[in-house]
């Protein structure tokens, strides 16, 4: 894993269109696979996905204090306001504010909760911030790993926070 040194940013909020899932998802890789899949099978066919089309997870609950089967997990793109959604796809507005953001390139879907569990660790150096859980975190992806020379997948994590 490479990393890049986490910086506090004030990000926007974002419009996106999502799909949940309630349950472990914590290592399991199918799970964002179905969830993608499912969003990519809606936003194709109405001309959603581009270029600047931006896929994200966003993550309300802290694995380490929230029950597995009570975990929940919004997989999330980008889209134009006043898109209109239908079926299992609902449209909501990503909070901004402060956040620290990770830049990281991983080997693998294995070196995620690495990725995660380095940014807290930051955080909990600074000093200067705490996680904010009155807004998700999460985790934007740079590229599609299927098309990375060596499958590597390269994220922005971004951490809710507030000064202390």
């Amino acid at each position: 894993m490479k990393n890049e040194e986490p910086q506090i940013k004030e990000l926007a909020e974002r419009d996106v269109a999502c799909v949940s899932f309630t349950g472990n998802y914590v290592g399991n890789a199918q799970v964002f696979a179905n969830l993608f899949n499912k969003l990519g099978e809606w936003a194709a066919p109405r001309g959603l996905m581009g270029p600047e089309t931006v896929f994200l997870s966003a993550y309300q609950d802290d694995p380490e204090t929230t029950p597995p089967d009570e975990l929940t997990l919004e997989c999330c793109m980008s889209i134009p306001a006043g898109t209109e959604v239908d079926g299992d796809i609902r449209k909501k507005v990503l909070p901004g504010g402060r956040y620290v953001v990770m830049h990281a390139e991983l080997e693998g879907p294995e070196e995620y909760g690495k990725a995660w569990e380095m940014l807290a660790e930051w955080i909990q150096r600074s000093g200067q911030e705490m996680v904010d859980m009155s807004r998700p975190s999460y985790e934007v992806y740079l590229n599609n790993p299927e098309e990375h020379p060596a499958k590597h997948h390269i994220i922005e994590i971004c951490m809710s926070v507030k000064k202390r």
